[in-house]
């Protein structure tokens, strides 16, 4: 089995990419999605940030993500805490995920921090998408209708796009003008031949 990681920053069009690899019949574990179902899920995990953070953390056994965002942006050491917390769990979850997608040929493991967190060590190959800055500003403002400042803030905290292209084994290139369908049937065929 090989295993493929897809990362790109925010609004970089990633979850659109791993669709697309989805549709062509690569199961895509996202680990944003999981991530989050395990600090909604597990007892492990909310017992550690309650203790980092209190009990206002959660309301009503849901996740306060406002406060706990406010508690780690712009502090390092309190954002690697909570990471030392959740993505164990989810490197956990990911080889369970693993092991009942065992059958494929090739599956991926979509992260926006796939570099970041380490997750890339969890895989064969890297595909970055890779998306001009102005066009990533413009989607996330609509997505999220939030300003312009706020996406710059969450842009910058992110590891540059320039440094995940050299650490990369693939580029897809999400301008608007190429074809991410063509890219992402290259890189299968790539990987198949």
């Amino acid at each position: 089995m090989l295993k493929l990681g897809i990362t790109g920053g925010i609004g970089s069009g990633k979850s659109t990419v791993s669709e697309i690899f989805s549709l062509c019949g690569v199961p895509v574990y996202i680990a944003d999605i999981h991530s989050k179902k395990l600090v909604a899920t597990s007892p492990i995990i909310r017992k550690e940030l309650i203790g980092m953070f209190g009990e206002a953390l959660f309301e009503n056994n849901v996740l306060n993500k406002t406060l706990l965002a406010s508690h780690i942006f712009n502090d390092k050491a309190k954002l690697e805490a909570v990471n030392a917390i959740i993505h164990p769990m989810v490197e956990q979850d990911f080889q369970q995920w693993l092991a009942r997608h065992s059958q494929y040929e090739i599956i991926a493991h979509e992260a926006a921090i796939l570099f970041e967190s380490g997750f890339n060590k969890l895989v064969d190959k890297v595909v970055m998408v890779y998306t001009p800055l102005e066009i990533r500003i413009e989607r996330t403002m609509k997505r999220d209708n939030t300003s312009r400042e706020k996406i710059l803030e969450r842009i910058q905290s992110q590891m540059a796009d320039e440094d995940k292209v050299k650490l990369s084994d693939y580029v897809i290139v999400n301008d608007g003008v190429q074809s991410l369908i063509e890219q992402v049937l290259n890189i299968l065929k790539q990987l198949k031949d």
